[in-house]
C-alpha cells in the first residue's frame, strides 16, 4: 500500500480542488483560471492485490479425522452474531445443538436457515452410510455439519470443539469422517470400588470428546454389589449407586451418545450376592467352600441370578448385557468331577452321560443369555467362559469379550474367530488398569497402546490375521479395582487419561497414527 501513497495524496487534492470550485461557482463568485497543464488527470490507482490464503490443513483432533479436502479460505471461528442452527427437517438435532451452542458460548436456533457466522446441523438422508458417520464442510463463513443419524452429527460437533481448541479455527474445506470399529469405550469395576455418580458422569463428559460410544459397568462381585436392588435388596453393598443416580448416569450419557453396558459376573465372582445366600454356595466334597462360585446344579441359583438380570435389563436400556461367565472356580481344579460330583452328575442328566462339568458352565452361560436375549439385550462374556471339545457349545450370538490367554478354559483368538463369532478386544497386556498392580499386572501406558497396539492384537503383542478383522468389533481400556485402596478415584482419571486417548485413536483411525508419541500428548494437553 505505501507503493500509492503519493499518486493518492495527488487524487485527494484534485477533489478538493474541484469540490472548491463546485461551491464556487453555485455561490455566484469569479474563479480564477488554472493553467492547463495543472488540469492533466492523474493515472488511475493500482488496486491493492485480494488477499489470498494457503491450502487449509485436517483439523488437529483426537481422534485424527480419516479424510480432509483442503481448500483456501479464513476457516471459521464464532463471532458475535453466530449461532448453532437445526436446519428444517432436523429438529431432532436439537440436543446436540444447544449442547455445542454451550460449548462455543453462542447463539442457538431450532430452525434455519442458517446465516453467514453460523453452525447449521442438518440429518442427511444416505441411509446406506455408517450412523456415525459425518460430514463437516467449512465455506463463507460458516459451517455445515451432517450426518444419516444423530451420533454422527454429535461427533462432527466434537471435531468442531476439538479444531477450535487447538488451532484457534475450523479449517477451510471438507472432513469427511467415520469409525473404524463400532465399539469404543471405558470398562469401570464399581463393584471392588465404589466411584461415586459425579466421577462416572465427568469420564462419560471425557469420553464423549474422546468419540467412545460404550461404557461397561461391572457392579457385582465378590467385593460387592453397588447398585440398589428392588427383587434382592439383601445383596446390595453399604456404598452403592442409588437406581435414581443410575438413571441419570443413563441420561447423560444417551445425551452423548454412549451406551451403558450393566454386567452382573456369573456363575463366579458372586461373592457379595452369596454372602446373603450362603446355602447357594459351591462346595466341594470335603465341604470346602469356592470363593465367588455359586453351585450351578441347584435351580434357586439360576432363579436368583435371573430375578437380577431382569431386573437391571429393565434398568438400562442399551443394547447389550455383559452375564460375566469367567473364572468358574469349580474347573481351576485337576479333577472338577471328582471335587464337584453335584456338578458333573447335573450335566449328565442335563446334557447325556458323556456330559462334564465344563458342559454344564457352558449351559449356564447359554441359558443365562438367553434370559437377556428375551428382555432385548445382546449377551457378552468373558472369553474364558467359551469352551471348546465339550457336547454343549455356547451360543454363536454371544459376543466375546477377549482379555486373556492365561486363564483356564482361554483358548487361542483364532479359535474363537475361526468358529465365526465376534470379539471385542480387552487384552489385559494393553488394556488392564488393575489397581495395586497385582499378579504381575502394570499399568497400561498410552504410548505403548499408542505405538504398539491394534484392534487385531487380542492376546499377548501378536495380532490375527487380518482375514479376522471385520469380526472384530472393537475395544475397551478396562478399570479393575483389585486393591481398591491403591489409588483415589481422582489418581484413576490421571492415570487412564493418556490410555484412554490412545484407545481412541486407535479404533477411530486406522493405521499407524501420522502424529509421534510427542506430538500427540503435546496435542491432548492442549485440548485439555
Amino acid at each position: 500500500m505505501r507503493g500509492h501513497s503519493r499518486g493518492a495524496r495527488i487524487v485527494g487534492a484534485a477533489v478538493t480542488a474541484a469540490a472548491l470550485l463546485t461551491t464556487l461557482v453555485s455561490c455566484g463568485a469569479t474563479v480564477p483560471t488554472t493553467p492547463a497543464d495543472a488540469q492533466a488527470p492523474e493515472p488511475t490507482p493500482t488496486p491493492s492485490p485480494t488477499r489470498t490464503y494457503p491450502l487449509s490443513t485436517a483439523p488437529r483432533t483426537i481422534p485424527s479425522v480419516r479424510e480432509h479436502e483442503p481448500a483456501r479460505g479464513p476457516g471459521w471461528r464464532p463471532g458475535p452474531g453466530s449461532a448453532v442452527v437445526v436446519a428444517k427437517g432436523s429438529e431432532v438435532l436439537a440436543d446436540e445443538a444447544r449442547l455445542l451452542s454451550q460449548d462455543l458460548k453462542t447463539g442457538f436456533r431450532n430452525s434455519g436457515p442458517a446465516r453467514t457466522g453460523d453452525v447449521e446441523l442438518a440429518l442427511g438422508a444416505d441411509g446406506r452410510a455408517d450412523p456415525e458417520s459425518y460430514t463437516l464442510t467449512t465455506r463463507d463463513n460458516r459451517v455445515r455439519i451432517t450426518g444419516p443419524d444423530e451420533a454422527g452429527v454429535f461427533y462432527g460437533t466434537r471435531t468442531l470443539k476439538q479444531a477450535l481448541r487447538s488451532g484457534g479455527s475450523v479449517p477451510e474445506g471438507v472432513v469427511r469422517d467415520r469409525p473404524d470399529r463400532p465399539q469404543r469405550g471405558l470398562n469401570l469395576d464399581i463393584a471392588r470400588k465404589h466411584f461415586t455418580a459425579d466421577w462416572i458422569e465427568a469420564r462419560l463428559r471425557e469420553m464423549a470428546d474422546l468419540k467412545l460410544n460404550q461404557l461397561g459397568l461391572h457392579f457385582s462381585d465378590d467385593q460387592g454389589f453397588r447398585i440398589a436392588s428392588d427383587s434382592h435388596p439383601e445383596v446390595v453393598s453399604a456404598q452403592h449407586l442409588s437406581k435414581a443416580e443410575v438413571r441419570r448416569i443413563i441420561a447423560l450419557a444417551q445425551s452423548l451418545h454412549i451406551t451403558v453396558v450393566p454386567e452382573i459376573d456369573s456363575p463366579g465372582h458372586l461373592g457379595a450376592v452369596l454372602k446373603a445366600h450362603p446355602q447357594l454356595q459351591l462346595l466341594s466334597v470335603q465341604g470346602t467352600p469356592r470363593q465367588g462360585a455359586i453351585d450351578i446344579s441347584k435351580p434357586e441359583s439360576a432363579a436368583l441370578v435371573d430375578d437380577l438380570l431382569r431386573e437391571y435389563a429393565g434398568l438400562f436400556p442399551g443394547a447389550w448385557f455383559h452375564i460375566g461367565a469367567d473364572e468358574y472356580q469349580a474347573l481351576t481344579v485337576r479333577d472338577p468331577a471328582a471335587s464337584y460330583p453335584q456338578l458333573a452328575r447335573a450335566a449328565r442328566q442335563k446334557y447325556g452321560a458323556s456330559a462334564g462339568v465344563r458342559d454344564l458352565a457352558t449351559g449356564w452361560l447359554n441359558d443365562r443369555a438367553a434370559v437377556v436375549r428375551t428382555a432385548q439385550k445382546k449377551a457378552k462374556a468373558w472369553n474364558d467362559g467359551f469352551f471348546g471339545g465339550g457336547v454343549v457349545t455356547a451360543d454363536k450370538d454371544v459376543e466375546v469379550e477377549y482379555w486373556t490367554g492365561k486363564e483356564i478354559g482361554a483358548r487361542p483368538p483364532q479359535e474363537y474367530l475361526a468358529e465365526g463369532r465376534r470379539v471385542v478386544n480387552l487384552n489385559d497386556e494393553y488394556l488392564y488398569y488393575v489397581l495395586g498392580e497385582p499378579n504381575q499386572f502394570t499399568y497400561p501406558t498410552g504410548r505403548r497402546i499408542y505405538e504398539e497396539w491394534t484392534p487385531l492384537v487380542l492376546r499377548g503383542t501378536t495380532a490375527v490375521p487380518a482375514r479376522y478383522s471385520g469380526q472384530i468389533l472393537g475395544g475397551r481400556l478396562a478399570v479393575w479395582a483389585d486393591l481398591s485402596r491403591a489409588q483415589t478415584q481422582d489418581q484413576v482419571a490421571a492415570g487412564i487419561r493418556m490410555p484412554l486417548r490412545a484407545v481412541a485413536q486407535k479404533l477411530w483411525t486406522p493405521g499407524a497414527p501420522v502424529l509421534d508419541w510427542a506430538a500427540f500428548g503435546a496435542l491432548a494437553q492442549k485440548l485439555g
